[in-house]
């Protein structure tokens, strides 16, 4: 149990540098960067308090913490990925506008130059 809490807290602290790394050298947005820093939070957490987890595994009903961490960070993980494919459809909507408004515009500018 030790090795694999060790491991998660280890993977934990190194997804905060990397977010906090892309965040400073403008490779991820801030408010996307928000999702993992939680994330990574959760993970830290629960890797370092041991009676949370296993209070956590007896509320789940599950007999052993470790698998009950793996489920929490499944269900962690699972929870980001869905906000960020909520935020990839709105910008994708968002980018057939665009698109459309930009068509209506360059309409409007060949029927002026051909007026003229």
């Amino acid at each position: 149990m030790d090795r694999l809490l060790n491991v998660t807290t280890i993977f934990s602290v190194l997804l905060i540098v990397l977010v906090l790394a892309g965040v400073r050298r403008a490779h991820i947005r801030v408010e996307f960067s928000v999702s993992w820093l939680a994330a990574a939070l959760v993970l830290l957490i629960l890797s370092r308090s041991h009676l949370v987890l296993e209070r956590l595994a007896a509320f789940l009903g599950i007999a052993d913490a470790p698998l009950a961490l793996v489920l929490i960070i499944f269900c962690v993980f699972l929870v980001v990925f869905y906000r960020f494919s909520v935020i990839i459809s709105d910008l994708k909507d968002t980018n057939i506008a665009l698109t459309q408004r930009l068509a209506m515009v360059e309409y409007e500018l060949k029927s002026l130059n051909s007026r003229g």
